[in-house]
């Protein structure tokens, strides 16, 4: 999981509240899931990923704590020293069990992670070597593409790219087709990308994984809305506001959204924002996928599918594909 660090921001030009002034202005309102992560966000994910519902965590957990042996060899097939390059490294609690597995092998790899957080990367640089001691560990904070395309101007080695988590899964179809043809862009034939998909399953066991019976995952939604109060200057009523979610189980889009409860007026700094009574704020996708379709994807943007690691379950899948000549 990737984390934002919360600072305070009082200027009209900030991009926190750029965005979100553009959102609630549009015709249908929106507000970026990238701001669920700042400190009080981070603790109420990690409440998430410990519900019974919530089974992605585990699912992925289950496959790199099981499974790296059989990944690795699939990583050194080619033999030669790479780079491992993790988008969105977050805490790298699920990467460390592949890491171990490189390291014992003695396979030769600097691994880079790569976070929009400047404190999850200090954080990664300080404490993995103390846990990995031979690790050779470069953190960049910053754009995943802008710092994909630094590290390549660092060694001319082999690139392998993670992006784990299903992060894949916080865009839609067509956004994600165009993110992963733009990092193709990036890499070179025998580069690798190992990619974690969630795949379509049980429309009941999916919405529950969104809409939790405790409501974890309404208070975290909910306090996107208290951020905006905190470091916006808003006046959100948070309890005039409900979480409702969505799963449609013949696209794989489960998504979420806030719905005010009254008409209603927010303040927002200067601004002023209009709620009809029952008018909704979307705020997340979370698209599933069948394996189908992953395989599809890769080969629509300029991938060959080379490897499908699955949990016990058949729940998650972390597939790797090779860049295509």
């Amino acid at each position: 999981m990737s984390t934002i660090t919360s600072t305070p921001i009082t200027s009209a030009t900030s991009p926190f509240l750029n965005d979100v002034l553009n959102g609630l202005m549009a015709e249908k309102k929106f507000l970026s899931s990238k701001y669920f992560y700042d400190e009080t966000g981070d603790r109420i994910f990690q409440q998430i990923m410990e519900m019974g519902e919530y089974y992605l965590t585990d699912a992925e957990m289950e496959i790199l704590q099981h499974q790296t042996d059989e990944l690795a060899n699939v990583m050194v097939s080619n033999s030669g020293a790479f780079d491992l390059i993790e988008l969105g490294a977050g805490d790298a609690t699920k990467s460390v069990h592949l890491l171990k597995t490189l390291l014992n092998r003695q396979i030769e790899f600097s691994y880079l992670p790569i976070d929009i957080s400047q404190h999850v990367i200090e954080d990664l640089e300080e404490n993995l070597p103390k846990k990995l001691p031979d690790l050779k560990v470069q953190g960049l904070n910053g754009d995943y593409f802008a710092m994909v395309k630094k590290a390549k101007s660092l060694s001319g080695r082999r690139k392998i790219l993670l992006f784990m988590g299903a992060n894949i899964g916080n865009m839609d179809v067509a956004e994600a087709k165009e993110f992963c043809k733009a990092l193709r862009n990036e890499l070179s034939p025998e580069d690798l990308l190992i990619i974690g998909f969630d795949l379509k399953k049980n429309p009941r066991q999916i919405l529950a994984a969104y809409d939790d019976a405790a409501g974890i995952t309404k208070s975290f939604n909910l306090n996107l809305l208290s951020r905006i109060n905190r470091e916006l200057d808003g006046d959100f009523e948070v309890d005039q506001f409900d979480h409702y979610a969505s799963y449609d189980p013949e696209t794989g889009a489960c998504k979420s959204y806030l719905v005010s409860l009254k008409n209603q007026v927010v303040n927002i700094g200067d601004e002023t924002i209009s709620f009809a009574a029952n008018e909704h704020i979307y705020m997340e996708i979370s698209q599933k996928y069948s394996l189908k379709e992953i395989n599809d994807l890769a080969m629509e943007t300029g991938f060959t599918p080379t490897a499908d690691f699955f949990d016990h379950q058949k729940y998650f899948v972390d597939t790797v594909w090779k860049v295509g000549e």
